[in-house]
């Protein structure tokens, strides 16, 4: 049985099933696939804000990942529901966001991961060391 996930300001959640191309030759989740999966989430989660690519892009931002790390801690297999959840953990001066991809079913944990985006003015083409106004606009919060 699934535990409820804690309580999140910002998350989304996504279930899926893998399917067959996601598979490797050991006929698992072949382990970059599950980037795949967190980008699918994420962009749940940035359509929850209204702050989706798009908006950003409208917005004079981009906001490329710059850093990503995976923890594989069991294999998922064809044919198997997927849990995937994202929730925006850091919005200050980068956008971090925590995944956790679980067994629908059992709630097994299978992946952990977290991802750093940073804004870059699309007009300079510099990185912005705090994020910028209409972030905080969309989050519906203030700066501190």
């Amino acid at each position: 049985m699934r535990k409820p996930a804690p309580a999140s300001r910002w998350h989304a959640e996504v279930e899926m099933t893998v399917q067959f191309f996601d598979l490797d030759p050991m006929e698992i989740v072949w382990h970059g696939r599950y980037v795949n999966y967190l980008e699918v989430v994420r962009c749940a989660l940035l359509d929850k804000i209204d702050y989706n690519y798009p908006q950003m892009k409208a917005s004079g931002f981009s906001w490329p990942v710059i850093d990503l790390r995976l923890r594989y801690v069991a294999p998922a297999t064809f044919g198997q529901r997927l849990l995937l959840r994202a929730d925006l953990v850091e919005w200050e001066n980068r956008l971090k966001i925590d995944y956790l991809i679980s067994d629908a079913d059992s709630g097994k944990r299978l992946n952990k991961a977290s991802s750093i985006q940073v804004a870059v003015d699309l007009g300079s083409g510099e990185m912005c060391y705090v994020s910028p106004s209409v972030l905080f606009e969309k989050l519906g919060v203030e700066r501190t």
